[in-house]
């Protein structure tokens, strides 16, 4: 349906760009010559899209960290894991009604039971996996973080693999382990008696993590998604800020920032949706490689965060991974 959607704009903008020219040989006023093309249009969709991705991404991690005091969250991560997947869901509600508005409600539209009831599984695995982002960084600093959530890249492509029986090219394969060479490269430390700047345990949660986005990644994120995640958040919250919530109240530690960081996170799956569809897989990897310098320069100014020649080696090698990786694809 979104698919249609972007068909419908595109027509739309073609049809401005036929009268322009009609315009212009019947003597119409010059101000109609300024109305964009379809070239245009696009590219004017497809730099605010990379750009928003590329903020929102860079600024994920930096939030996240930020949003500590003293080392540890003064809110509670689930209540704030809530208000992310209740402002997706809002959001997604509001460009359905707005669909349905237009087109009224039909097949291509809406969606059957059957299809429904495949979405609390990978809801699940997001919430583990979303709360888990919360808890790596009390061991892997932000542009460490920033890096090794690329290994995700990895558990997807395999899992579609095992899962799925997709076949995947050499040069996927190949990407697949200059990842894992940059994301190490990025950690070795030299200035300590450890080799690698992220303890055993922030090494583990970023896997786990992978292998939580890559079994989540095989569905298709949407509406129904996003309400089975608010279904499960709440529990989580029951289960365990209860005592907290009650009382502190559902708002408690929350700052600025913290609100910055709920809209980051909501606004951040969206963004890379409206990648894939008004842009292409490409600049999604442009945006991430951005993304990944960015977050280590602003770090270095907010937390005193020590920029290495291996950091910056391992940032440039996992870029040209997930460059290969998403240039695989498209010659399988």
């Amino acid at each position: 349906m979104e698919n249609r959607k972007i068909k419908d704009e595109d027509n739309e903008v073609e049809t401005i760009s036929e009268d322009v020219e009609n315009a212009r040989g019947k003597g119409f006023p010059t101000s109609l010559r300024n109305v964009p093309t379809r070239e245009q249009a696009k590219w004017q969709r497809k730099t605010v899209v990379t750009l928003a991705l590329t903020f929102l991404t860079s600024s994920q991690a930096i939030l996240i960290v930020w949003s500590k005091r003293a080392g540890k969250y003064e809110y509670s991560v689930t209540t704030a894991n809530f208000l992310v997947e209740t402002l997706k869901c809002a959001l997604s509600l509001a460009a359905l009604a707005r669909i349905w508005n237009s087109e009224g409600v039909t097949e291509a539209n809406s969606t059957t039971l059957d299809e429904v009831i495949v979405y609390p599984i990978p809801a699940l695995l997001y919430l583990v996996k979303n709360l888990l982002q919360y808890y790596i960084v009390a061991y892997v600093d932000a542009p460490g973080y920033q890096i090794l959530k690329n290994l995700n890249i990895i558990s997807t492509g395999v899992l579609y693999r095992i899962i799925l029986k997709r076949k995947l090219s050499e040069i996927q394969w190949a990407a697949f382990i200059l990842l894992c060479a940059g994301c190490t490269t990025a950690q070795l430390n030299s200035c300590s008696d450890h080799v690698l700047q992220t303890p055993l345990q922030g090494w583990i949660m970023a896997i786990v993590m992978a292998l939580l986005s890559g079994f989540a990644g095989v569905y298709t994120e949407n509406f129904w998604l996003y309400i089975f995640g608010v279904a499960f958040n709440a529990v989580a919250i029951l289960i365990q800020d209860f005592d907290a919530v009650m009382n502190k109240g559902f708002f408690h530690g929350y700052s600025i920032i913290t609100t910055l960081m709920i809209l980051n996170h909501a606004l951040s799956g969206i963004a890379v949706s409206m990648v894939m569809k008004y842009a292409d897989n490409i600049v999604k990897v442009y945006s991430t490689s951005v993304a990944m310098l960015l977050t280590a320069i602003v770090s270095v100014f907010l937390f005193g965060f020590n920029l290495t020649l291996a950091f910056f080696l391992g940032a440039i090698v996992v870029s040209v991974s997930v460059y290969l990786h998403s240039a695989g694809k498209l010659q399988r």
